[in-house]
């Protein structure tokens, strides 16, 4: 009995120790605001077993026993590891990972894990915004994210800046759609600190936004508040010190006379300076027209929520000055911002989200032919500071700047009110309709004065006298709202299909009307004056135009995303545009596309300890675009002038506009990428890298030359806008990302990026080829769209060096033709078709001002309580046209010059100088530099206050940096900055003198608590 007895125990000890030791575990998994997550993988830690959340994030995993270590991972979360004991339920809390919130990406419509995303989307977030502090939102865009390039038309306050996905592909419209919050809004009135991410769509996942996705959609999510979180109070601030990044080297007074006299020598002239020996160094008037300026921005927020609110409520202050116009250069942007969701009940979900901006700027004449610069640059420095050109030596177009800054009077005022309201309803757990209004309201007003200034201010026969004061005057309004409506349904069948499908609809409106008007003879040629309601003088001229607009868009969309046991991802996208801008026989047009993914890493038969991540991806599509300037393109506004006979008197009248087409239509993009993406060493190492190729067809072109019957010619008229061109747009990108953690107080996080970029045109219908830009006066313009080469690329002559002698002269086919008979000094041209002369027939391409490749280079390294961060950027590849030297014999010159022929073998780069007719001042490729360059973006240096002494004084957080944005370029191109651009497609790259983008010393502060 006894050994019975022994035996049955040892026999239930084994069944309760086996029953014991092989148990299943359930739980829920949810995140920290108690929201469950599906999808979460649960994994036995050393095993293959395991499972994935449902929609309820729930979970149950078979055969664990105590001892065993679950782990928790979800992208976008930390990973979690628990280790079992004799529990039978595990409720897991995954906390949000803050170095991985680019893992969730909004697509459009909705968001999506990054690594179930099939197309190619770039995300920039908001630590990247806070370390690089911008002014505008613009420029974090700049060397952060791969295929984006990111050029400023100008360094002064408030300029606008350009931004081009993957290239310029339109003659017209190249910036890219920008949704905020999901409404159409303008990333120039954000406040950078409001932004919690901005999403990048590059290829055809953009197709969703088919009515104006194919220039690339922009997609920012601004911050919100989180449930169950007590109110948290940020303050931001920082003040700096601007100052000319760059100045361009040109001749002192000793220089300058000494050169002018060899000019005139030359010319068999009289030289105007025999005694050059106490000019010394004379005014320079660049370091007489740059300031040192100061910039201060404040940005104080409140964020929280309870159980069913959010909030988030916050203002900002910018204040930045002008290095060049002192107080007649400012830029002033406030803000104010709420944003607020309710969940109603378990049904209905509310958000707001309302933003107030209100910019104020001043400005000088920034770019072109009389700029403030280029007036620096060429006026003589044998002048004072407060002398002027009285004799007229220096032609009609040049000035002292600094009296042409103290004439110069420019206001612009802007308050807009934009935001949305949406509406989230939802059934059942597995369907969400959302109900969403987008609203733009904006007015502005400006205000130029022109004071009465004669012969005896500037000099006799100047451009700039003005014999009567004037002051120009408008007020514009421009209003939109965009109202969307649509459903999305997620489900997951038997575990392995997960399905989401989208659907709806988008009604956009835009609409406004804009009034200007003269007035003339302002009282007491005063600014204190300058208003059109106390203006006294009369004019025989049109002295007021205004215009008005209505534009309205209906779209219907839908998309299928299907993925198969989270490895083979699909998606199929269809939208339906009608625009008023066209004819109503060619309103509507249909733009499909289609994604595809492999999770290559997710197969039973990838088995690798070094590769953590692998897929492949590819997408097509056609996107379209209206956006090429104009209301309608289908018929005529009476926005033109005309002068009729009426009772045999002559009256001024209007008459009909832009010539009408009402066959034109969409221009249409059709898109092709494929893509991989990879992850190594336990996701320490992040590499994306895509090929891709975009077909621009029908582009809207206005400008093609019709005949003068029409009367395009006409005042206020113009060319037809027509479907006239086809652009190709390829090449590739590559992205990678290495993040370590060396200890909790050592962390390196090192990314690198570039775009390699082939751009070409390859139909133009109607003319050979498209003009744009200009160079010098009287000169032909020298950039063209034209079959065969890239958009905006320079057409002019080719050199050849130098003629040093008159034997190379005779030996050299004849010049004449380009405006004077060579003579040794002189620029030597290439005779492109071998005819035996030089004429108009040799021009050819002599420069693209699209870069080859662009690249980013970026650093974040951190030790213990001190961070360093530093961003750079380079564009290689683009050439610049040099437009801001006067070709008039005594206006200053480049330092260049100093290194000008001479006599035979002195130079073989620079022609002489002489006040003689010489054909060296056409349009070549003497003119035409390399403006590839690299950039310090920014550097930066933090420290933040232990947390322990923070503790003891109710602040979570005190960081105090110094940080330096634009602090060197290291290029070789003459002018003052090679990353400017007028924005324009063809004739962007000349260069009339850009003011520069200014070097800022800040210091700032970061406070939470």
């Amino acid at each position: 009995m006894r050994k019975f007895t022994c035996l049955l125990i040892v026999f239930l000890s084994g069944f309760f120790g086996a029953y014991a030791q092989s148990f299943s575990v359930s739980g829920l998994v949810s995140d920290e605001n108690n929201m469950p997550l599906l999808g979460v993988n649960v994994i036995v830690k050393g095993e293959s077993r395991g499972t994935t959340t449902d929609f309820d994030g729930n979970y149950t995993i078979e055969n664990v026993s105590p001892g065993d270590i679950l782990q928790f991972s979800y992208v976008g979360f930390e990973a979690q590891e628990i280790t079992v004991n004799d529990q039978r339920t595990i409720n897991v809390v995954l906390q949000t990972d803050s170095e991985a919130l680019e893992e969730v990406v909004v697509i459009g419509y909705g968001t999506q894990q990054r690594k179930d995303v099939t197309g190619a989307v770039s995300v920039v977030d908001n630590q990247t915004l806070d370390e690089l502090q911008p002014i505008k939102v613009e420029q974090a865009l700049q060397g952060t994210a791969a295929g984006v390039n990111v050029t400023p038309q100008s360094g002064a306050p408030g300029a606008d800046i350009n931004i081009n996905i993957r290239g310029i592909a339109s003659n017209s419209v190249n910036g890219p759609l920008v949704l905020i919050d999901g409404y159409q809004g303008d990333l120039n009135t954000l406040n950078p600190n409001d932004i919690q991410s901005i999403s990048i769509l590059k290829d055809a996942q953009a197709a969703i936004y088919g009515v104006a996705g194919a220039n690339g959609v922009v997609l920012v999510t601004t911050k919100t508040g989180k449930k169950n979180t007590a109110p948290k109070v940020t303050y931001q601030t920082y003040y700096g010190i601007q100052e000319a990044s760059r100045e361009i080297p040109v001749l002192n007074a000793t220089e300058y006379a000494l050169l002018l006299n060899e000019s005139y020598a030359n010319g068999g002239q009289q030289i105007p300076y025999p005694n050059v020996s106490g000019l010394g160094e004379g005014t320079d008037f660049q370091s007489a027209v740059f300031k040192q300026a100061p910039i201060s921005n404040h940005n104080l927020s409140l964020t929280g929520g309870g159980e069913r609110v959010t909030y988030s409520v916050g203002g900002s202050n910018l204040d930045q000055e002008g290095i060049v116009g002192g107080d007649k250069s400012g830029f002033k942007r406030n803000t104010a911002r709420v944003s607020l969701g309710v969940d109603i009940n378990d049904y209905f979900d509310v958000q707001l989200n309302a933003t107030y901006t209100n910019i104020a700027r001043k400005s000088i004449n920034e770019n072109g032919l009389g700029s403030v610069l280029f007036n620096a640059l060429n006026f003589a420095p044998t002048f004072g500071v407060n002398d002027q050109d009285l004799a007229g030596r220096l032609g009609n177009e040049i000035i002292n700047p600094l009296s042409q800054i103290e004439n110069t009077y420019n206001d612009y005022n802007l308050d807009k009110l934009n935001g949305n309201f949406s509406l989230d309803f939802t059934p059942i757990e597995e369907l969400v309709f959302t109900s969403r209004i987008g609203y733009n309201l904006s007015k502005s007003d400006s205000k130029t004065f022109n004071p009465e200034i004669g012969a005896d201010v500037y000099g006799p026969g100047k451009v700039f006298n003005n014999p009567r004061s004037t002051v120009n005057q408008n007020r514009i309004n421009d209003n939109s709202y965009t109202y969307d409506l649509f459903g999305t349904y997620e489900d997951r069948y038997n575990e392995d299909h997960h399905v989401t499908f989208t659907g709806g609809m988008t009604v956009i409106r835009q609409w406004g009307d804009g009034l200007y008007a003269t007035g003339y003879d302002v009282p007491n040629n005063s600014y204190e004056f300058a208003d059109i309601s106390l203006t006294t003088g009369t004019n025989d001229g049109l002295n007021n135009s205004s215009y008005v607009y209505d534009i309205r868009k209906l779209s219907f969309f839908g998309r299928l995303q299907y993925d198969f046991k989270g490895k083979y991802l699909v998606s199929g996208m269809l939208r339906r545009d009608a625009s008023t801008r066209f004819n109503p026989d060619n309103r509507v047009g249909y733009f499909p596309s289609a994604t595809a993914g492999w999770i290559i890493s997710e197969e039973n038969w990838f088995d690798s300890d070094t590769f953590n991540f692998l897929k492949l991806r590819g997408s097509y599509g056609i996107l379209g675009n209206d956006e090429a300037g104009g209301a309608e393109f289908y018929r005529s506004a009476l926005t033109g002038e005309a002068t009729y006979v009426l009772n045999g008197q002559l009256v001024n009248g209007t008459a009909p506009g832009r010539i009408a087409n009402p066959d034109s239509g969409w221009e249409e993009a059709e898109k092709i990428n494929i893509g991989l993406d990879l992850r190594l060493l336990q996701n320490k190492i992040d590499i994306t890298a895509d090929i891709f190729r975009e077909e621009r067809k029908d582009l809207l072109v206005a400008g093609i030359p019709v005949s003068g019957i029409f009367g395009g010619a006409a005042p206020g008229a113009g060319a037809p806008t027509i479907n006239a061109g086809t652009t190709r747009n390829q090449g590739a990108e590559f992205a990678i990302n290495y993040k370590e953690n060396f200890s909790d107080d050592v962390r390196l996080n090192v990314s690198y990026n570039f775009t390699y970029l082939e751009n070409e045109v390859t139909e133009v219908n109607g003319t050979d080829f498209l003009p744009g830009g200009a160079f010098g006066v009287g000169q032909p313009q020298p950039a063209r769209m034209e079959e065969g080469f890239p958009i905006g690329y320079f057409y002019g002559y080719k050199t050849d060096g130098i003629f040093q002698n008159q034997s190379e002269v005779d030996a050299h086919p004849a010049q004449n033709a380009l405006g004077a008979p060579a003579q040794p000094g002189d620029i030597r041209y290439v005779d492109i078709n071998g005819d035996g002369v030089i004429n108009t027939d040799d021009r050819t391409n002599i420069g693209d001002p699209i870069p080859d490749f662009t690249m980013g280079l970026n650093l974040n390294f951190t030790v213990k309580n001190f961070d360093f961060t530093a961003y750079t950027y380079a564009s290689l590849g683009n050439e610049m046209v040099r437009n801001y030297e006067r070709n008039q014999p005594n206006v200053n010159r480049h330092a260049y010059y100093l290194e000008r022929w001479r006599g035979e073998g002195t130079s073989n780069e620079v022609p002489r100088l002489t006040t003689a007719a010489t054909s060296n001042g056409v349009f070549s490729d003497f003119y035409v530099e390399d403006a590839s360059y690299v950039r310090i973006q920014n550097a930066q240096i933090g420290y933040s206050l232990p947390a322990d002494f923070l503790d003891r004084v109710g602040i979570d957080k005190l960081r105090v940096y110094v940080a330096g944005n634009n602090l060197y370029t290291f290029t070789d191109y003459k002018g003052f900055d090679p990353s400017a651009s007028t924005g324009e497609a063809i004739g962007g790259g000349i260069d009339y003198g850009f003011y520069p983008v200014p070097r800022t010393y800040m210091f700032g502060v970061n406070l939470n608590f």
